[in-house]
């Protein structure tokens, strides 16, 4: 017994071990300081060195939201002050803890996860269709993949840099990990609560309220024994409208702290309509900041709108096309986020990429693997690349460095096609058959174009 808990164990360990080790080693090194100034990690509303503006704004009895360059929440402002003011080496130590939590999470989301899906698999084996054996969930990934989304996550060389650069999006994923957990586990409040610190900390986060109402109404109304949920009845309807309610009643209890530390409303135009309005145009690995350079001034305003609008306006089709599958659709979502939000760095990824063994089983009907891996691959190696010889050697424009955010943001979009493609082909194929019949009764394979 002890054995076999050994042997379970010591893959966590030995990944943590290397994740710890690898953060040290970097925190205590020049890459630190040279990650701090990196576009691709840190953003003007994550930035640490934002942080250390707003920090010392604060010190000398000055308002780090009366100018235009600290749009941090005031919650994480305060939470950084009393740290620093304890202890200055606590920073580093609290941004590895933060990741190190965040890991353990997600092994614990796998977990619920793929026992909440072989489960379900279980009790609806009967009725597919033969010879879709490749197509299952087995058992032993029911083990295996909680560790692997775990070592994702703290090996991920995305997570790596993007905690060593300190980094504040490590706090925005660990209330996303944590409401993943909450939700699965049908705790409205703390689910609520965590998303909306995700939601105060970032805004977009906000539309995933509308899949884990629906997961919380498929647990209180089923418990979780069928997947076919009636929304519309008054069951389902009371309880979508209890988890909004309190999802807001947290949001507004957070806004109502932050008031009550300032004293102000004035952090609600640095903070949010930072993240709205769009007025820093830093390069990032977004995609505002090149179209809103070159933006004539009066229109502005209708392409703001049109690009703010893509985070939000998936999410109604999605619900509609997979209600029976919400926890689906808050992946979906968090990538939707990652691609489309104004300002995204790289570790917006580090979430759903350490989620996505979970969903394995689609990975059959993927046709674009090879070419996301090395788009992924060329954007993270190059972009750095293009943007010294942009800024410092002079020899490039902001096209060359733009070119590789947009590499960077196709392959997400191809990931995300690819992965809501391989759901719903898999879903068929279930039901009918990988190879299913035409109207003659025979059997007739389906070519993917």
């Amino acid at each position: 017994m002890i054995n076999q808990v050994y042997k379970m164990a010591a893959p966590t360990l030995f990944v943590t071990l290397i994740g710890v080790t690898v953060r040290s080693v970097l925190f205590n090194s020049f890459v630190s300081s040279w990650l701090t100034d990196r576009v691709e990690i840190s953003t003007p509303l994550t930035s640490w060195k934002s942080m250390v503006e707003g920090l010392t704004l604060l010190e000398r009895g000055i308002s780090p939201y009366a100018g235009d360059t600290f749009h941090e929440t005031p919650l994480l402002l305060y939470i950084f002050y009393y740290v620093r003011s304890f202890s200055p080496t606590l920073v580093p130590v609290m941004f590895v803890m933060v990741d190190l939590m965040t890991a353990f999470i997600l092994h614990k989301v796998a977990t619920r996860t793929m026992k909440y899906l072989y489960n379900l698999q279980k009790r609806e084996e009967k009725s597919y269709a033969s010879g879709v054996d490749p197509l299952l969930i087995l058992s032993s990934d029911v083990i295996s993949i909680p560790d692997l989304a775990m070592a994702i996550y703290l090996l991920c060389p995305y997570s790596i840099v993007t905690c060593v650069a300190q980094c504040t999006v490590v706090f925005t994923n660990l209330t996303l990990a944590a409401t993943f957990l909450f939700t699965l586990q049908g705790n409205a409040v703390a689910a609520t609560l965590c998303l909306a610190l995700a939601s105060y900390q970032s805004l977009y986060p906000v539309t995933l309220i509308v899949p884990l109402a629906m997961h919380i109404a498929i647990i209180k109304m089923q418990g979780s024994q069928d997947k076919a949920v009636n929304y519309q009845s008054p069951e389902a309807v009371r309880s979508i409208m209890l988890t909004g309610a309190i999802f807001f009643f947290w949001l507004a209890c957070l806004l109502g702290l932050s008031f009550l530390m300032l004293d102000s409303w004035g952090f609600l135009r640095s903070t949010y309509g930072c993240i709205l309005a769009v007025p820093n145009l830093q390069p990032n690995m977004g995609l505002f900041w090149y179209f809103f350079t070159e933006m004539f001034e009066h229109f502005r305003t209708f392409f703001l709108w049109i690009f703010q609008i893509n985070v939000f306006i998936y999410i109604a089709p999605l619900a509609i096309k997979m209600r029976e599958h919400p926890l689906f659709i808050m992946l979906v979502q968090c990538i939707l986020i990652a691609i489309f939000k104004s300002y995204p760095s790289v570790g917006d990824t580090t979430l759903y990429l350490a989620l996505l063994p979970i969903w394995s089983h689609t990975f059959h009907y993927f046709r674009n693997s090879l070419v996301v891996g090395v788009m992924m691959l060329l954007a993270s190696l190059l972009a750095p690349v293009l943007w010294h010889l942009w800024i410092y050697a002079g020899s490039a424009n902001a096209n060359f460095f733009f070119a590789f955010t947009l590499i960077y943001n196709t392959a997400q979009i191809f990931l995300v096609t690819d992965l809501v493609f391989g759901f719903l082909r898999r879903e068929f194929a279930l039901k009918h058959g990988m190879e299913p019949l035409d109207e003659d009764g025979n059997k007739r394979p389906i070519r993917l174009q």
